[in-house]
């Protein structure tokens, strides 16, 4: 036969065994009492940082001023996204966003281009010094892009950008200035336009 005592100190050892089975079974992880938004941080920062990405990349959104008018087209292609951007304006020309050269009135244009001072045998040159400068040292970074992505790296590609009333001579200047510098392809920027208007 058990004492009192006995039965009083099997009570208390059963009562605090049910006391740590209680706590165990109502215990939570701690993962379960805070919301960990790390990992979904890192997700948004990696979706920004590719839209900001492709939005500093594309050509299509060309910014329309008096300077700058692109011509219309009924041509439905996509804007390439590959290319060194070549942008003619009514005052200057720009590679990428960097100034090359500003231009003289548009009736001189008609006539000389851009000038005899800036190009190689005088006014009747076609290859713009400057403009080549620039270009050719586009074209050796280009040529790094392409070997690293497997491409050709022969001839690059070139996005003019020219606004609608560029003399046809400057036109033909900047292009034949492109081809002396190795760019074998050329995608001319337009808007696009209804069919018949």
């Amino acid at each position: 036969m058990s004492s009192p005592k006995d039965a009083s100190k099997a009570s208390v050892v059963a009562y605090k065994a049910a006391l740590r089975r209680a706590t165990r079974r109502n215990a939570h992880e701690p993962e379960v009492n805070f919301l960990n938004i790390t990992a979904m941080l890192d997700i948004m920062t990696i979706i920004l940082v590719f839209l900001l990405k492709s939005l500093g990349e594309s050509s299509a959104s060309v910014p329309q001023s008096d300077d700058m008018q692109l011509p219309t087209s009924v041509l439905r292609t996509e804007p390439s996204q590959n290319g060194v951007i070549v942008t003619v304006s009514k005052t200057q020309i720009l590679v990428g966003d960097s100034k090359v050269l500003d231009l003289p009135s548009r009736d001189s244009m008609a006539q000389t281009g851009v000038g005899a001072f800036n190009k190689r045998n005088g006014p009747n040159d076609t290859y713009i010094v400057p403009l080549g400068n620039v270009l050719q040292s586009a074209r050796q970074t280009d040529k790094m892009i392409r070997a690293k992505r497997g491409l050709d790296p022969a001839g690059s590609e070139a996005v003019i950008i020219a606004d609608k009333t560029t003399p046809f001579r400057l036109l033909i200047e900047v292009l034949f200035t492109l081809g002396q510098t190795e760019f074998t392809k050329y995608h001319l920027m337009v808007i696009q336009a209804k069919e018949g208007s």
